[in-house]
């Protein structure tokens, strides 16, 4: 969940920051624009000051007051040659009066012309449009020169834009900056904030999952978290103790209607064979009535055995799994070469955490199994490995198998298969396995042998929890 709700969060943050980055970066270049404008209007102000008393023209065929046109050129020159601007002053025919640099003339188009056009309707040109930092543009600014009340003359000012792009681009950096570290400590906060929202609802689900596992006991501890999942954590508590209150209850009832049945029954059984001694010896009803009696008592003890394997707390401790899977695997031979089956086992030493008893309980089951099943002339092999964190012995058997829809029921409560009922056995082996290693972390997958068969894995983990 993490792992989705984090990007969710950096995906928001990132978006606010720059909802708000761009429109201050965009409004830091409009100023340093605005800026260089405003200083261009008051440059083309001062000059056009100067060439208003410049009385003569061209067309007027007036003599100039060279005094004051010189001073007016020595002010361009001066300007240009201080800042690197262009500026001169046009006459309304675009003849110059004064300019810096001397190759400075008005186009026939473009922004210079645009700007000279607007000027000379008396009044100041539009703002340039907005020069970004990867543009080469330039700003130009247009003031016209005004005499009597007509417009004699224009001021006009060619600025090259890249000190003002380059302060825009620092402008940008440090907005850029501030918004990555702003981003950091988003990114920060929503660690903390998501852990503070999930660390709940992780425990939540170790505690979960441990109750799957057969751990019934297991609860979820008080912890921080917002009011919402810590109520729903003292929930979660409450129907944990109320469904472990019906499984001990469950439990009980099957235990001891398994131990109160078995006393009649072991009463009746003898009066059966009371009575068959007054029999003719081989009647088949009471043989027949005899093999249910039996089958019924080995039903009822392992139902008392899984009442018993759910209720039992496991011994655990590091354990040579496979020393003692060599050691089912000698003690199953001789049952396995009365059949007819090879029994053969690949046991490395590989240790495990786990009950002794209950391991060896567990393989037992699954071998007799397999070397029931198994035809004359086949083997069942017994491998031990370890995986990663967990141990396993695998039980690979050679016999007609299993459907997939067979697999997916194996191990249930009284299920057999439907072709396997003449074979003895109650159906709760595996069940009342599966319950034993539930107890100390481990449990039972099945899954179809190439060619033929069935290999069952019974999986421990490697390792205690950590203390």
């Amino acid at each position: 969940m993490r792992t989705r709700l984090l990007p969710l969060l950096i995906v928001l943050m990132a978006a606010v920051l720059l909802a708000l980055g761009i429109p201050l970066a965009v409004s830091l270049a409009a100023a340093e624009q605005q800026k260089v404008v405003v200083d261009r209007i008051d440059d083309t102000a001062r000059f056009a000051s100067l060439a208003q008393y410049v009385n003569t023209s061209p067309a007027g065929g007036e003599k100039p007051e060279e005094e004051r046109l010189e001073t007016l050129r020595r002010e361009l020159a001066s300007y240009h040659e201080v800042y690197g601007i262009r500026a001169g002053v046009f006459y309304r025919a675009d003849t110059p009066m004064a300019r810096a640099p001397a190759d400075f003339f008005l186009p026939r188009s473009g922004e210079v012309r645009a700007a000279f056009a607007e000027a000379l309707l008396s009044r100041r040109s539009h703002d340039p449009e907005q020069v970004w930092p990867w543009q080469q543009g330039r700003l130009v600014v247009a003031s016209p020169v005004i005499r009597d009340g007509d417009v004699v003359a224009v001021v006009v000012t060619d600025s090259p834009t890249g000190e003002m792009r380059a302060r825009i681009l620092h402008g940008w950096l440090v907005i850029a900056a501030g918004l990555i570290a702003a981003m950091l400590l988003a990114v920060g906060a929503a660690l903390r904030l998501t852990g503070w929202v999930l660390r709940p609802v992780r425990v939540l689900d170790a505690t979960t999952h441990d109750i799957a596992t057969g751990r019934l006991k297991s609860r979820v501890a008080a912890a921080g978290g917002p009011p919402e999942l810590r109520r729903l954590a003292g929930s979660f508590n409450e129907m944990a103790d109320h469904v472990e209150d019906v499984l001990e209850q469950q439990r009980a009832f099957v235990a001891d209607a398994s131990h109160q049945l078995r006393n009649p029954l072991s009463a009746l059984l003898l009066r059966i064979d009371l009575l068959a001694l007054d029999l003719p010896e081989g009647h088949q009803e009471v043989a027949s009535v005899q093999a249910e009696g039996r089958r019924l008592a080995s039903v009822l003890d392992d139902l008392l055995d899984l009442a018993l394997a759910e209720h039992a707390e496991a011994d655990l401790k590091t354990t040579d799994i496979g020393q003692l899977a060599a050691e089912r695997v000698a003690a199953w031979a001789p049952a396995a070469q009365a059949r007819g089956v090879r029994l053969v086992g690949d046991c490395p030493a590989t240790t495990a955490w786990a009950d002794p008893v209950t391991l060896s309980s567990a393989l037992d089951a699954v071998i007799d199994n397999a070397v029931k099943f198994t035809p004359e002339g086949e083997s069942v092999e017994v491998e031990v490995g370890s995986n990663g964190a967990f141990s396993t012995v695998v039980v690979s058997d050679h016999g007609p198998g299993l459907t997939d829809e067979e697999l997916s029921r194996i191990g249930d409560r009284f299920w057999r298969s439907g072709r396997h009922q003449n074979v003895k056995g109650s159906g709760l082996g595996l069940s009342i396995t599966r319950a034993l290693l539930a107890a100390g972390g481990g449990s039972l997958s099945y899954r179809h042998h190439e060619p033929r068969g069935l290999a069952v894995t019974v999986t421990v983990p490697r390792h205690g929890p950590a203390t």
